[in-house]
């Protein structure tokens, strides 16, 4: 029984600092997650609207795929490559990059509704 290939990763620490112009750092997270804090320069689309919205991404870029530990990311690394992209999960997420000090974005003043 064969088993489906891994989808390409770096770890935060591989990650290029700071990013090349070349490359996008793509997160995945839903609108909540992004708000609560993500890395700066990040594009943010939620992983359920990549379908739709690939066409923000520039497919000339090495597309570095982000989300909170790592699942998400590796889906949407998946569904990139196979339509075109150079894109690379990155293993860990937003957990293993606070971790490693990264610097975090905060949109405290956001405008999109909030559930209380």
């Amino acid at each position: 029984m064969s088993h489906p290939e891994q989808p390409p990763a770096v770890t935060v620490a591989r990650l290029p600092v700071p990013f090349p112009e070349t490359a996008v750092l793509l997160d995945v997270r839903e609108p909540e997650e992004w708000q609560a804090g993500h890395a700066p320069d990040a594009v943010h689309i939620p992983m359920g609207d990549i379908p739709s919205r690939s066409g923000e991404i520039d497919n000339q870029s090495e597309v570095f795929v982000v989300c909170k530990a790592g699942g998400r990311s590796a889906r949407v690394v998946e569904y990139l490559n196979r339509v075109g992209f150079d894109a690379i999960n990155v293993d860990g997420g937003m957990l293993a990059w606070q971790d490693a000090g990264r610097p975090i974005e905060r949109d405290d003043d956001s405008h999109e509704p909030r559930i209380i």
